[in-house]
């Protein structure tokens, strides 16, 4: 807790240099930004999985400076794209005295390869975007914990068949308009896989025939 209001407190001080979360939510900073980020560990019928954890687009420091908080023995790695951001989560992962907190300056597209027990992102990209991006990052065994508004549901029924996946929705507990898109990711289904090697073979002919 006295990593938590540490936190609170810095947030409040950077809000007025760059703006990490909106003004208004810093007045329900615990129920909005805090509790929400930590609902996470119990929000999943299944046990989160012990293990690092990967928190893209982290902005502000949330989810992933909360869990790293409240789990100081997990390995949690945040990145986010802006530097700004980044300085900020570097100074309060210091503040706070956390070990266990890697930030990393950098596109999730220009991430290395490498998997994590744990991905989790806060209405950083539409569900279909972020897998085509991320998938990398997961094994079957990988639990995703996905923060989202008001169309949690509908993001995952409009997944397709693209994707192999077990994705639910589970009810915010500081939102009830919220969602947090919840499961496991198998792949891309063959459909895919068979259109994505079709195209391939199709743009080598077309380079073959220039020739």
């Amino acid at each position: 807790m006295a990593r938590l209001e540490l936190l609170v407190d810095a947030l409040a001080d950077e809000n007025g240099r760059q703006n990490l979360v909106s003004r208004p939510s810093l007045d329900l900073v615990w129920q909005r930004h805090i509790v929400d980020s930590a609902q996470l560990l119990h929000v999943s019928r299944e046990t989160v999985p012990d293990g690092p954890w990967l928190d893209l687009g982290s902005g502000a420091g949330f989810p992933g400076l909360v869990i790293a908080a409240l789990q100081p023995e997990r390995p949690v790695t945040l990145v986010d794209s802006r530097r700004l951001r980044t300085e900020w989560l570097a100074r309060a992962t210091a503040l706070m005295g956390l070990t266990n907190v890697q930030v990393v300056l950098a596109r999730v597209e220009d991430l290395e390869d490498q998997t994590w027990q744990v991905v989790s992102a806060r209405a950083f990209a539409p569900l279909d975007r972020l897998l085509d991006t991320a998938a990398r990052f997961s094994t079957p065994e990988t639990l995703w914990l996905l923060p989202k508004g008001a169309k949690a549901q509908h993001e995952v029924e409009t997944l397709g068949t693209n994707w192999n996946h077990v994705f639910h929705v589970e009810q915010s507990l500081t939102d009830p308009l919220a969602g947090i898109i919840v499961g496991h990711l198998h792949g891309r289904t063959d459909t895919e896989r068979t259109v994505a090697g079709r195209t391939g073979k199709t743009a080598k002919r077309k380079r073959g025939s220039g020739r």
